[in-house]
């Protein structure tokens, strides 16, 4: 708890035009891991374009680490089957927390991040300053695989007697 800076609540909305893993359609759950901590969403049946809006939260002790995505199709006689796999870090999330954003009109795109070989953005993504916090929209293109993209959403929650993203 020491080190602990606050909790990340990933909402992760939906997916888009995932694989087929199945005859015609798969079964697909998202599992989310940072570190040690590994969270997964329940599974959706028979479905390529899954909604999820479902909210996984980490804790955060080092905002350095990558968070790391899968997409796997749950099979009920075999090992699940992967249907891709995404990257995403937070390090722009927690330097537009640091900034002092209080008195900004609510939907001030803070930060704009581009897609790149060095990313998984499928599309730009806002950081921006909306009902008095800092939340981001990312849409993702899962790698090893022939198609699929996640669409998730990030905020935080500041815990009392956590360090805070201010201690930074």
């Amino acid at each position: 708890m020491d080190n602990l800076l606050g909790l990340l609540r990933i909402r992760v909305k939906r997916g888009v035009n995932l694989a087929v893993r199945d005859v015609r359609s798969s079964d697909p759950y998202v599992v989310v891991k940072m570190g040690k901590q590994k969270l997964k969403t329940h599974v959706i049946r028979k479905d390529v374009n899954p909604q999820w809006n479902e909210d996984l939260t980490l804790s955060i002790s080092d905002p350095n680490l990558p968070i790391k995505l899968t997409v796997y199709d749950h099979d009920t006689f075999s090992k699940d089957d992967k249907m891709g796999d995404a990257e995403f870090d937070i390090k722009s999330f927690i330097e537009a927390m640091t900034m002092d954003l209080h008195g900004l009109p609510a939907g001030t795109v803070v930060t704009r991040l581009q897609p790149s070989r060095q990313n998984c953005l499928a599309e730009e993504s806002c950081i921006t300053w909306t009902d008095g916090k800092v939340a981001q929209d990312l849409c993702l293109r899962l790698r090893n695989v022939e198609c699929g993209e996640v669409e998730l959403s990030l905020h935080w929650i500041d815990l009392p007697g956590s360090k805070g993203v201010q201690s930074l």
